[in-house]
């Protein structure tokens, strides 16, 4: 049967989020570890922020380093000292305003983000919506 008369079928649904200029806040803490991580790397890798949809509350960060895209119009860069950090633009109304920190611990260090858009967080903080 065709699509008129059948049951029809289901078409995927674009969400045109916000592009906004961001802006993020790096501790010292984290600019170092990032520093160390990196390894004098910096030229050809870069820290990508992006905010994946799924966790508890609706949104998981994602955090890599990677070699610099090829398609840097897509992302928004942000400077610190060498450390470049891409920022998606698709993701940047819900990323825009973190804090990025890095703490060190009996039980391993791990960064942690602040994230100011969050109207709810999950308890390990990991997921936000």
């Amino acid at each position: 049967m065709g699509i008129l008369g059948g049951d029809g079928f289901s078409l995927p649904i674009v969400n045109s989020n916000p592009i906004v200029s961001v802006s993020i806040t790096i501790t010292d803490s984290a600019l170092s570890q990032m520093e160390n991580t990196l390894n004098n790397e910096e030229k050809n890798h870069c820290l990508i922020i992006s905010a994946q949809s799924g966790g508890c509350s609706g949104y998981v960060y994602d955090m890599k380093i990677d070699e610099i895209p090829q398609d840097k119009e897509q992302f928004q860069i942000l400077f610190f000292g060498n450390i470049k950090i891409f920022i998606h633009n698709g993701d940047s109304h819900l990323l825009n305003g973190i804090e990025l920190d890095y703490k060190d611990s009996l039980m391993g260090g791990g960064f942690n983000i602040t994230n100011p858009n969050a109207s709810r967080e999950c308890g390990c903080g990991q997921s936000f919506g």
